[in-house]
């Protein structure tokens, strides 16, 4: 499996481990099994950072595994499409840190890093089509 699609598959496992600091504060409240949401919606400090990180976890990761078909359905492979995914996944790790310990300024410009990774990758049929047609 080549490396993107490797940090997919992180992407992916991130998801859930931004889960855990949600699970940890509804069980604190004591866990509300008929209406989960309903008590996240509830949570406040800690837990709603930790909610909104979930959240943003997701919507991440819908545009990143995108970004990456994309680049494999045209054939764009290489060093800068491992090293931007790579980074991508550096960013998440990190924004869920910053998000869960409420450093708001700097989570914001590693997950514009992030964004503009995924952004590149998509990006790169055309940069690829640009280096093609000047050799």
């Amino acid at each position: 499996m080549s490396i993107p699609f490797w940090c997919v598959f992180i992407a992916a496992v991130l998801i859930f481990i931004a889960r855990v600091p949600v699970t940890r504060e509804m069980k604190a409240q004591g866990y509300n099994n008929n209406n989960p949401r309903a008590q996240q919606a509830s949570l406040t400090g800690l837990g709603a950072r930790a909610v909104a990180a979930h959240q943003n976890c997701w919507e991440a990761f819908t545009l990143f595994a995108v970004a990456v078909l994309m680049a494999h359905t045209a054939q764009v492979q290489g060093w800068l499409i491992d090293l931007l995914a790579i980074v991508f996944v550096v960013t998440r790790v990190l924004y869920l840190v910053l998000y869960w310990n409420d450093k708001s300024s700097l989570r914001s410009l590693v997950w514009l890093v992030g964004l503009i990774c995924t952004f590149l990758i998509m990006l790169s049929p055309v940069y690829r089509q640009l280096v093609l047609a000047t050799i």
